[in-house]
């Protein structure tokens, strides 16, 4: 009998301590269920706060937030949304006043691929010019391009791409002062050069009041005053890039077939590598990441991506955007790799006045005595005959 009801007795403990073990499981995992819900809570509120946070203290933030309190009223909110700091922020935003920033080349170029898709400015636009001179230092011909900008202020901007140790500051009256972009090295021939141009026009594209872009090299020369270069650019219906299809070795004869079927023999096409472009098509070409990765790995000396990537671009992706030639002059009649090089004992007038105006070309569908607006490569011997004859033949403000 006593055997009988212990052993009832241990059945019935055992049912008992297995509930109490389940009981212990259902409230262990009810306790983590209640942890993990409360730590996803926190960690929403947190990943809120750091992009907040992030936005907040962005540097590519052209409008940082704005907080309001409960106590605010319309007005007073209106007044904090509306305040002169904010306008800053815009004008800032939409045509910066300093060049220099800490932005990668990719962060850079997507930045300035933006295209708003509203054409009415919320803003009086004054198109401008860019000038973007691809230079290793100091620019020997600057007294002479001072000359040239003086009394122009707000129609045109200036960017400088120079050796990345160049760190020299013009002094703060000059139009140079403090327009040096982050640079990087360039070496002729290389793909670094390519860089280098899409470099200053994405610079030059984050002002949206700039709607021409000019690439320049240490050794140009403006070959009129400011007002006749600014009125030809602005009033063009086309951008001047020189595009053609060169037969010889120096021509087809650098095409690589590793670039098909992208690129064919027949999209292969030649040029000068100083262009201007109007803002679509610098947009179009500081966008492309089609081509440019071809021509990197296969357009090799002697193969040379400063007369080849542009010219076959334009030709694949937008040949109705330019007038097929340049307006930088060039004298190539020496032959060689490199251009002729003037000296001090050869500017004279006659010489200038040719080179201005001893050509005929079509603008905007008609006939033109005028295709030429600079020239190159001027040696720094040049800089005082050109002074002294630039009031008078080209027009300069002395």
């Amino acid at each position: 009998m006593h055997v009988k009801e212990l052993s009832i007795r241990i059945k019935r403990e055992a049912k008992d301590g297995r509930f109490q073990i389940a009981t212990t499981i259902v409230f262990c995992l009810s306790i983590a269920f209640l942890v993990l819900v409360l730590g996803m809570i926190i960690n929403d509120h947190f990943k809120k706060y750091v992009i907040y946070e992030d936005l907040s203290s962005s540097s590519l933030n052209a409008f940082p937030p704005q907080i309001f309190t409960p106590s605010q009223s319309p007005t007073q909110r209106c007044t904090q949304k509306c305040d002169t700091t904010s306008n800053r922020s815009f004008e800032e935003w939409i045509s910066p006043k300093d060049v220099w920033h800490t932005m990668s080349d990719r962060e850079l170029m997507w930045r300035a691929s933006m295209v708003p898709r509203i054409f009415d400015f919320p803003f009086n636009r004054t198109p401008k010019v860019a000038f973007m001179f691809l230079t290793r230092g100091k620019l020997p011909l600057a007294p002479l391009w001072e000359m040239f900008f003086k009394g122009n202020e707000g129609l045109f901007s200036i960017y400088l791409h120079t050796l990345p140790e160049f760190t020299h500051e013009p002094p703060e009256s000059s139009v140079f002062y403090k327009r040096r972009i982050p640079s990087k090295l360039v070496q002729w021939g290389r793909p670094s050069m390519i860089d280098a141009e899409r470099r200053l026009l994405a610079n030059a594209l984050l002002d949206f009041t700039n709607q021409r872009f000019v690439l320049l090299s240490e050794t140009c020369i403006p070959l009129f005053n400011f007002s006749t270069i600014y009125n030809y650019l602005i009033n063009s219906n086309q951008s001047f890039l020189s595009t053609f299809d060169d037969p010889r070795p120096i021509g087809r004869g650098r095409y690589n077939k590793r670039m098909g079927p992208t690129i064919s023999l027949s999209d292969w096409r030649k040029g000068s590598q100083w262009f201007e472009a109007n803002r679509e098509l610098a947009i179009a070409i500081i966008s492309d990441v089609e081509y440019y990765p071809i021509f990197r790995n296969h357009c090799l000396p002697p193969c040379y991506m400063d007369e080849h990537y542009l010219p076959t671009l334009v030709n694949k992706v937008c040949p109705n955007l330019t007038s097929n030639r340049t307006v930088t002059w060039t004298d190539w009649s020496e032959g060689g790799s490199h251009p002729r090089m003037f000296t001090r004992n050869d500017v004279t007038e006659e010489f200038l006045d040719h080179v201005r105006s001893g050509f005929n070309c079509t603008y905007n569908g008609e006939m033109s005595s005028i295709c030429s607006l600079f020239a190159r490569k001027f040696h720094p011997s040049t800089l005082q005959p050109l002074l002294r004859i630039a009031p008078k033949l080209l027009g300069f403000n002395p």
